[in-house]
């Protein structure tokens, strides 16, 4: 008789081969720094849902002034019928429910195509990688079809200094293994 531990990552494993089955990305439509090198496949597409902690930092340079510096984005992963995943958080890092969990490291990013008020596409490589479930063996991370999560509109000053703000976001994280 399997464990609930197997049953979970088996379900966990047919969960993101759903999610991958249904999601296609074309890579050759994305801006070329943020394209995935070829021999590599899809393996699981997420939804992310969650917020970017902004702070309002004085500037280390010459010029000094002030600027709203970005955290890590924090949000939870859901498939493409709406369950949750996983979550994405600092690291960055992506934790599967089964355990999993990859750590990337940022190779590029480029201009969401919406414009202004978005997030920047990405491309991170894996750094490292934990777990047997769905996160094993990826290889590269995508975020794309940003909506939110860029700066504060509201003016960062000496007056704001120290002040953080969190700005709602969504993305795909779209994630790939080795052929």
């Amino acid at each position: 008789m399997p464990s609930f531990r197997s049953a979970l990552l088996a379900a966990a494993g047919l969960a993101g081969l759903c999610a991958a089955a249904g999601a296609t990305i074309d890579n050759a439509a994305l801006p070329a720094s943020v394209r995935v090198p070829p021999g590599h496949d899809l393996r699981l597409w997420s939804l992310a849902q969650g917020e970017v902690r902004w702070a309002c930092r004085k500037q280390a340079t010459a010029a000094g002034g002030f600027a709203w510096v970005p955290g890590t984005p924090v949000a939870r992963l859901y498939d493409l019928y709406r369950r949750e995943i996983g979550w994405s958080f600092e690291g960055p890092t992506w934790k599967s429910v089964d355990g999993s969990r990859v750590i990337g490291r940022s190779l590029a990013v480029a201009p969401a195509p919406a414009g202004e008020g978005q997030l920047p596409l990405q491309l991170l490589r894996a750094a490292g990688a934990s777990g047997r479930g769905m996160m094993r063996g990826v290889s590269y991370i995508q975020r794309l079809n940003t909506r939110g999560g860029a700066a504060p509109a509201e003016r960062c000053d000496a007056r704001r200094a120290g002040r953080e703000m969190a700005v709602a976001y969504e993305a795909d994280y779209v994630f790939y293994g080795p052929r």
